[in-house]
């Protein structure tokens, strides 16, 4: 029988604290070569269109203006910084189902298709 423990981190006498690591405090910035690869990996915060919602806009003649999408974005922010999931926003003629969490348009609607549809699935609503 052997008689010896192996520890593949062997402990080391005298030392009772491990070194915590630092964290930047709030508004810090790191620019350390890691910080800045995951800027470019993260996914932008801006809104995007699914392949169905962007047929939809296709087939019912649906545009945006830049002002138009930068309003889409001022909504889906407000309805994530209030917790809802699943939003229908109206902007004019058009209605947009948008996953908040996925910040993406599910599908979308002109005037002709809203009347007398039932949107289920969503917790909130935004009219621009």
């Amino acid at each position: 029988m052997i008689d010896q423990i192996l520890f593949p981190n062997p402990v080391q006498p005298g030392r009772t604290e491990r070194p915590q690591p630092q964290k930047p405090s709030s508004g810090q910035v790191s620019d350390s070569p890691f910080a800045r690869v995951l800027d470019q990996k993260t996914p932008s915060q801006e809104v995007k269109f699914s392949q169905h919602a962007q047929e939809r806009l296709r087939a019912r003649n649906i545009t945006f203006s830049a002002n138009d999408l930068a309003n889409l974005e001022g909504a889906v922010n407000s309805v994530a910084q209030k917790g809802g999931k699943e939003s229908l926003v109206m902007m004019g003629d058009a209605a947009l189902v948008v996953s908040v969490k996925n910040r993406t348009v599910v599908t979308a609607l002109d005037k002709m298709q809203m009347k007398g549809n039932v949107f289920t699935n969503i917790d909130s609503a935004v009219i621009i």
